[in-house]
């Protein structure tokens, strides 16, 4: 009786199998590292992607960043220079008052009455001077009581003086106020 060995077939199958098999899981191994290769790509990719908008955005916070301060040392100069508009508004409204003030003193100055001082410190008003009589004092102090630009107007002293040779007789007087500029329509 003929006798085969399949046993060294079997093993040769098994060898052939096992063959097979690690060649599957090589290129298996093969296809993994590529495919791990390629993610890691996709990701690197985003991340530089990511590194490049960050940087981007960087540049543009420093660049309005400028622009802040900028805008902020703007501001400041139109801060300052509302301050000068001020003072000039002040300036022109302070340059028209004594004109305004001697105008209607000149107004309210009845005939045959003379200064002889008139002086202004910060809002008070003292005025010297003579008439020729009490009355036309009196319309004086009542025609300065009248104008807008003067308050609180007071006659402090009125005393009787001859003057020259014909002993003319004139009333010495004093008066004191206040200054008033009506506010502007």
């Amino acid at each position: 009786m003929i006798r085969i060995n399949l046993l060294p077939v079997k093993a040769v199958q098994k060898k052939e199998k096992l063959q097979g098999q690690l060649i599957v899981l090589a290129i298996s191994v093969v296809f993994v590292l590529l495919g791990c290769f390629v993610l890691y790509g996709g990701v690197l990719k985003k991340i530089n992607a990511e590194n490049a908008a960050i940087s981007e955005k960087e540049q543009e916070i420093a660049r309005l960043k400028k622009t802040i301060g900028e805008v902020a040392h703007f501001k400041k100069l139109q801060q300052e220079l509302r301050g000068k508009l001020d003072v000039l508004e002040k300036i022109k409204a302070a340059r028209s008052g004594p004109v305004r003030l001697l105008d209607e003193l000149s107004l309210a100055l009845p005939e045959k009455v003379w200064l002889v001082s008139y002086k202004e410190t910060g809002g008070a008003i003292t005025i010297s001077g003579m008439g020729l009589s009490e009355e036309t004092v009196a319309e004086f102090l009542r025609n300065l009581e009248g104008s807008p630009y003067y308050k609180n107007v007071e006659l402090k002293v009125i005393a009787q003086m001859t003057q020259g040779k014909d002993g003319l007789r004139l009333q010495k007087f004093d008066v004191t106020c206040q200054a008033d500029t009506p506010k502007a329509k």
